[in-house]
This record gives C-alpha cells, structure tokens and sequence, in this order.
C-alpha cells in the first residue's frame, strides 16, 4: 500500500524519501508512523513534491488515524475508497491539484475531527453526507469550484468549531440552520454567490469569534441580532448588496464598515462626530485641559484628528486616545464610554484622581486600556470583564481595592499581579 503511493506519486523525486522502498521497518520510512504491532496509524508527507494520483490503496491501511498530504501537486480525484479508514481522525489534502466531487463516502469516516480540502480544484455540491460527521470540529472546502447550495443536512456537526467554504461559487440562501451550530468560533462564506439576507439567526452563535460574509450576492438590512455576539472579533460584510444602515452594536466587530457606504443607525443628532467632539471636550473640562503638558488644537475648529493625542479612522472617528503623561488631574468623565469605536485609551502617568467610570466596560472594541500611575481609588468596575477585545490592560500605580473582575483573567499582557487583588467570586 505505501509502495503504491510511492510508485503512483513519482517517489523517487520526493524532497524527502528517506528508508522508502528499503529493508528498514515501514515505522523508520519518512513520514510514517506505526503502532505496536506495526500497522502504519500517521502517514504525513505535507510539502514533500508528490505529484500524480492518490492511490486507492491507501484506503486499505484500516489502522490510519491521519492522513496529510497537503501542499503537493498531486492530481486527479480523491479515492472514495479513503472511507475505508474507518479510524481516520484528520484528513489534510489541502493546496494540491485535486479535481472531480467530493466523494460523499467521506460522510462514513465517524472519526474525523478536521477535513481539509482547501486550495484544490474540486468541483460539484457539498455532498450532504458530510452533515453527519458528529465529532468534525473543522471543515475547510474553500478555494475550489464548489457551486450549489449549502446542504441543509447538519444536524450532526454538533462539534463543529470552524466551517470554510470562501471562495467557491456556491449560491444560494445562507441557510437559517447555520445559526444552530451554537459551538462555532469561525464561519467564513466570503467570495462565493450567497443571496438573499443575512439570517437574523446567525446571532444564535454567540461563541462566534469570526464571520465573513464579504464578496456575495446579500441583500437587506444587517440584523441588529448579529450585535449579540459577544465574543465576535471579526466581521467582514462588504461588497454585497446591503441596505438600510450600520447597528451601533456591530460597530466595534466590523472592521470594513467604512467600505459598506451605510448610514449609521441611530445616529445622534449632529453626527457622531459631534457628539464625540462633545465627549472630548468634557474630558478636557474635566481634567485641567488648559494645563496639559500639549493640548495643541484641543477645542479648535480643526477635525479632531488633529488634536494632540486624538487618533481617527478612515471615517473620522476616534479610534485612540493617547494622552500618557500629559498632567491630566481631577476625575475621568462618565462621558469618555461613548467613544464606542474606540481600540485604545491611553491615560497613564496622570495624576487622575477618584474611580474608574463603569462606563469604560461599554467600550467593546477596546484593545488597550492604559490606566497606570494615576490616584485612581476604589474599586475595579465588573464592566470592565466585558471587554473581550481587550488585549493588553495597565492599572497598578493607583490605590485600587477589592477584587479584579473575572472577565480579565484571560487579557494576555496584564500588570494584575502586581495590584495584589484577588479575582472576584461569583457574585462578588
């Protein structure tokens, strides 16, 4: 069977063939791995200059577990005889020249747990077979010749944690019962012909940390329900056919908004770049602005892109607020949550004085909150374990009291050991 491989993918011309073909024991053949009692279980050879057909034979090592041949040039259909490794976890075929359907035969493997077929040219519909992988926890098929719709048979992808298939030509309504796969963290239809609207339901899938629906055929308004996924990351919605306007909620997660040439809902009268002028200019009252060390343009007319320290967006709205060691004193506004597009706050090294507004946990696109060397006292706000975005969080030099909120345990660069608090309990 390994000789078959060899033979049928030009072996002799691989990068790396070391002991094939020889006297040595299959398990010392590069690329194989073999139990106990010798049977092969791992056939790995990614990147390796396989060319030619995958050989049915393989679909005789009853006792593989993985399968990965990704990154060659091997042509051709893919076996339907592979469903014969009934012990198979991983399938990886991805980035070769592989053309034909999918076989639906791939539906018996009950093991799987990652199917990629990405980057190949594979044509035809999704085989609905694949609907009833129950342990699949990554499905990628983008990047091929896929066209059809969406088969509606997934009921069974109860573990699925990430469904690719941009890139194809696949058409079609977005299917209501995606909003069902409650465990996926990554959904990506870019690239293909979806039409129709975007389910309100796909706002079921509250793990969800990225959707891309981008390059497609979508029509109507985007649901304010997507706004309900709080751990959403990244959404990709351009070059469709959108209409209406943007809901504030998805503000902090769309990162091509100013692309979907879309009104903002609710926006507030005078613009959200008045009102934000208005935010900034209550954080300048409130913190001595006419003693900064640079408050250059602070309350001008000029855009406020322009004010020391202020960092806009295409759109002109305030995404950061740098103003680390500026001799900024008294108390931080209330009013400085409702910069909701803002990625960072910078305020350190003041000499801030009282406690941290809750308000600041409303800032869901919040990256960085630098709020060090300052005489801010009390508590940390539980808001402030809502920012699920947020990636690096300075606070010690203050005289803070009582317990870090749960939520920002999991922020990656942190001084909260050096506050000495305890993380809060349940209900504390």
């Amino acid at each position: 069977m390994l000789v078959a491989l060899y033979d049928a993918t030009d072996g002799a011309n691989w990068a790396n063939n070391d002991k094939w073909l020889s006297q040595s024991p299959i398990g010392k053949w590069y690329g194989v791995i073999t139990d106990a009692s010798g049977r092969v279980t791992y056939l790995s050879l990614p990147e390796n200059q396989l060319t030619g057909p995958i050989p049915s034979e393989l679909g005789n090592l009853a006792n593989l577990r993985e399968l990965s041949l990704y990154k060659n040039q091997l042509a051709g259909e893919v076996p339907t005889k592979l469903s014969g490794l009934t012990e198979l976890i991983v399938l990886s075929l991805e980035f070769n020249q592989l053309t034909g359907p999918i076989p639906s035969e791939l539906g018996n493997l009950a093991n799987l747990l990652w199917l990629g077929l990405s980057g190949n040219q594979l044509a035809g519909e999704i085989p609905p077979e694949l609907g009833g992988l129950a342990n699949l926890g990554h499905l990628a098929l983008d990047r091929n010749q896929l066209t059809g719709e969406i088969p509606p048979e997934r009921s069974g992808l109860a573990n699925l944690g990430s469904m690719v298939l941009a890139s194809n030509q696949l058409s079609g309504p977005i299917p209501l019962e995606i909003g069902g796969l409650t465990g996926l963290l990554d959904l990506d239809l870019q690239d293909n012909r979806f039409s129709g609207t975007i389910p309100a339901r796909l706002g079921d899938m509250t793990n969800l940390q990225s959707l891309f629906l981008s390059g497609n055929e979508l029509t109507g308004q985007i649901p304010r329900e997507l706004g309900n996924i709080a751990n959403l990351l990244f959404l990709g919605l351009k070059d469709n056919r959108l209409t209406g306007c943007i809901p504030e909620e998805l503000l902090a997660h769309i990162d091509d908004f100013p692309n979907l040439d879309l009104p903002f809902c609710d926006e507030p009268a005078g613009g959200y770049m008045a009102a934000e002028r208005d935010v900034l200019t209550a954080l300048y009252n409130a913190t001595g602005g006419p003693n900064w060390v640079d408050n250059k343009n602070w309350l001008s007319d000029a855009p406020v892109g322009e004010w020391s320290g202020v960092v806009t967006d295409d759109s002109l709205r305030v995404v950061s607020l740098r103003l680390w060691g500026n001799r900024l004193t008294g108390t931080i506004p209330p009013e400085v949550g409702n910069l909701n597009r803002r990625r960072g706050l910078s305020l350190g090294k003041n000499q801030l004085t009282g406690t941290i507004p809750p308000e600041l946990g409303g800032l869901a696109g919040l990256k960085l909150l630098d709020l060090r060397d300052n005489q801010l006292s009390g508590s940390i706000p539980q808001a402030l374990g809502n920012l699920t975005r947020l990636y690096s969080l300075e606070l010690n030099g203050n005289q803070l009291t009582g317990c870090v909120p749960a939520g920002l345990q999991d922020v990656q660069r942190n001084d909260l050991a050096e506050l000495g608090l305890p993380f809060c309990r349940p209900g504390e």
